[in-house]
């Protein structure tokens, strides 16, 4: 799994047109072509699915990507046919991961989940929520129900109660994390605009703020995949190279939190 990966919350829910999807065919071809693998996506976020799909088409690049996908209604029967269309959607017969979205119903998803699983639809189960008030929860599931591969939860510089909530329970248990929206939808440049780079961060090979953000994330030992979302091939290739290079240690993460708590 490679430590970055794409969101497509907002960026992909997109028209048909060549102007519109030119800039998404080249996010997803640079992460692709960077040695990045995982395409996070849900039913909740309009068009995304399906404009993933059909990029991976065009690309002739399904083998190439990690595909992961959320569950986001009530019953089983609604269930299963959502993520069936998600499947169709993003012109796939297997599903790498599949999530229940927010926990929506998560404990009637979970038994068909790992149905599918057993049936080769899906290859991993995982669970999400993106509040802190939610982190709790997230650990007493993890603690408690077996076969979860996956935990999507949000995670950055400003956001670092799962440090201590649900990171550590994820460790133990052995289950994959992925931290999303690790730059606060933007918020995260709001607070350092128009201030230098720390003379520092080059000792952890770091060259702009969106990568002293995603490298303080990614030293966390319990983080697998960070994915933030974009529809530019620009800020993308900024964040792939947070994937490179040394990664802060525990005192120049200190280093870090104590810049970012220093306003």
């Amino acid at each position: 799994m490679s430590v970055i990966g794409l969101g497509t919350l907002r960026a992909f829910d997109a028209g048909t047109d060549e102007a519109t999807r030119r800039p998404l065919r080249e996010v997803v071809q640079l992460l692709l072509d960077t040695g990045g693998r995982m395409i996070d996506s849900s039913p909740m976020y309009g068009r995304a699915e399906a404009v993933t799909g059909d990029l991976l088409a065009e690309l002739a690049a399904r083998p190439r990507a990690f595909i992961a996908t959320k569950v986001w209604t009530t019953g089983s029967e609604r269930g299963v046919e959502q993520m069936r269309r998600s499947a169709r959607l993003l012109r796939t017969d297997t599903i790498d991961l599949m999530q229940i979205h927010n926990l929506v119903d998560w404990r009637t998803h979970l038994t068909s989940l790992r149905r599918m699983k057993e049936e080769g639809h899906i290859r991993y189960i995982g669970i999400t929520r993106y509040t802190t008030g939610a982190l709790p929860e997230l650990a007493r599931i993890l603690t408690r129900e077996p076969g979860i591969d996956f935990v999507q939860l949000g995670y950055s510089l400003a956001t670092r109660s799962p440090e201590t909530e649900v990171l550590p329970v994820a460790a133990s248990r052995g289950v994959a994390v992925i931290a999303n929206q690790p730059l606060e939808r933007g918020d995260l440049f709001r607070r350092v605009r128009g201030r230098p780079l720390p003379d520092w961060a080059g000792e952890f090979d770091c060259a702009s703020w969106a990568q002293l953000f995603l490298k303080y994330i990614l030293a966390e030992p319990a983080v697998t995949c960070v994915i933030p979302a974009t529809g530019n091939s620009r800020h993308l290739k900024d964040n792939l190279a947070a994937g490179f290079g040394r990664l802060p240690d525990a005192r120049q993460r200190q280093q870090v939190r104590e810049l970012w708590d220093a306003g």
